[in-house]
């Protein structure tokens, strides 16, 4: 903390007395330079406290000097009396006190070497001081950034070693980490994040200053440092610091998460060719499971920034155990919890997926093939999703002739119908979905948000009424057949 000219007028043993401006003495002093010159501009920077006896000043120009020093600057103006001057002349009092200048007394018996000594003690503790915070720093945040605290562990170090908060942001603007109730600042920052293209920008949110730092690496990236006051020199190295460790472990783990999409695709590659034993002992050794088969294949197309994104959204979020995902060609795909993915293919946009029967590992193939020709599909028809089953039945109703069609639909389909239409049941909206979930009760009955024996009877209701058994595979595909041409009428 740089020594203030109050501070410097609470050292007793130099008996200064504060003749001028008393509101301002928390001003700190940068160094001191005595000088009789009357305008000793050129050769200051600012901040300094100016010592000086006067000898070259009187009533008439004492005015003109202190808004001299006034306008290069200073902190404030110590004026030894008993030399030149028996006390301070009235005109540069009465300035001082209009412009807001510091003034202090400095009495005869007071040498201004003692002044430059009490300075210089107080900047060369301050600077030591601050070198010592920046080793500290930094050394914090290199066991951070080397430990297990990774990016997310820099970020919140930092923000407790400059007292304030820290965001770290990606090329898009949107926060990968946080320290503690730095997020709201996020939207508040987009603009200035849009402006900086390299380097440094210093802006304002709220009550803090902010500073913007570009990181060192391929894939643009921010850090953001909110602070109350401006940093100081070791809060800027500090930062500095932070930005050199964020900037080399956001590059690893580019280079890293490039080389498991990498050996993604491969596996993909494996499974596509008929190798599902490896792929899968592969998967488990690498990321701790397997989805259970069998699979439905979900294959998602779209713009690569838009794979590329669905990619990192679902190696963020999803598990091994629970979605296998790889990029093949122009496709993202997954097995396993299909729907999630395709959930976020859907808050990402412009995606069009297709989702295949499910299959076993050995049959991949199969599956990868029925996925990717219902995302052409989809893509198509400029829909978000389209499942084989769909896409088989309704190339097959190309070639029926629609009027025999039409009659097997409303022939087999009228029975139930009827019944729905009498208020007991709801029985081809259950028949649709059950068949949309291949038969699996438990989703089935969650889609529809009844409990899973209410579906069982209404599926015995259904077979009861047409003479049909639900067991037999054909069956279901004649039912499948005839609410595709219901719902095309």
């Amino acid at each position: 903390m740089a020594l203030t000219l109050a501070a410097l007028v609470a050292e007793r043993p130099l008996s200064l007395r504060v003749r001028a401006a008393e509101a301002a003495l928390d001003r700190p002093i940068g160094w001191v330079h005595p000088t009789e010159l009357t305008d000793p501009q050129a050769f200051l920077e600012g901040g300094e406290l100016l010592l000086t006896t006067g000898l070259a000043l009187d009533e008439t120009t004492s005015p003109g000097y202190v808004r001299r020093l006034v306008d290069a600057g200073v902190a404030g103006l110590g004026f030894g009396v008993g030399l030149s001057h028996e006390s301070i002349p009235r005109s540069l009092v009465d300035t001082a006190e209009e412009v807001g200048l510091p003034v202090l007394e400095v009495p005869r018996k007071t040498p201004f070497i003692a002044i430059t000594r009490a300075v210089s003690r107080a900047v060369a503790a301050d600077e030591y001081a601050s070198l010592v915070r920046t080793g500290k720093g930094q050394q914090e945040l290199t066991r951070t950034a080397v430990g297990k605290g990774g990016p997310g562990g820099v970020v919140r170090k930092l923000a407790k070693l400059v007292d304030g908060w820290v965001l770290l942001l990606d090329s898009s603007g949107a926060v990968t980490e946080a320290s503690p109730s730095a997020r709201p600042f996020a939207d508040e920052l987009q603009d200035d994040f849009a402006r900086l293209r390299a380097g440094t920008l210093v802006t304002v949110a709220g009550e803090y200053e902010v500073v913007l730092q570009t990181l060192d690496t391929r894939a643009r990236g921010v850090l953001a440092v909110g602070t109350r006051e401006p940093l100081d020199a070791a809060g800027q190295h500090i930062v500095n610091t932070a930005v050199s460790l964020l900037s080399l472990a956001l590059e690893q783990n580019r280079e890293h998460s490039g080389a498991l999409r990498r050996l993604r695709s491969g596996l993909c590659d494996l499974l596509a060719a008929g190798h599902g034993e490896l792929a899968t002992r592969t998967m488990k050794s690498l990321w701790g499971g397997v989805p259970e088969a069998p699979w439905s294949v979900l294959a998602v197309t779209g713009p690569a920034s838009a794979r590329r994104a669905l990619a990192d959204a679902l190696d963020a979020e999803t598990s091994g155990d629970k979605v296998f995902f790889g990029e093949s060609g122009a496709f993202v795909l997954a097995v396993g919890d299909v729907e999630a993915v395709a959930r976020h293919a859907s808050r990402i946009g412009g995606m069009h997926a297709g989702l295949s029967e499910p299959v076993s590992t050995v049959d991949f193939p199969v599956g990868l093939r029925q996925a990717k020709q219902a995302a052409e599909a989809a893509k198509a028809e400029r829909t978000p999703l389209v499942r084989f089953a769909e896409h088989a039945g309704r190339g097959f109703l190309e070639i029926v002739d629609s009027q025999a069609a039409q009659a097997f639909s409303d022939s087999l389909l009228a029975p139930l119908r009827h019944h729905d239409e009498t208020g007991r049941g709801e029985l081809v909206a259950s028949l649709t979905c059950w068949l949309e979930h291949h038969g699996h009760w438990d989703l089935a009955s969650a889609r529809l948000g009844v409990h899973r024996h209410t579906l069982r009877n209404r599926m015995r209701k259904v077979a009861e009424l047409t003479g049909r058994d639900l067991d037999s595979p054909g069956v279901r595909a004649e039912f499948w057949l005839a609410l595709q041409v219901s719902a095309r009428t």
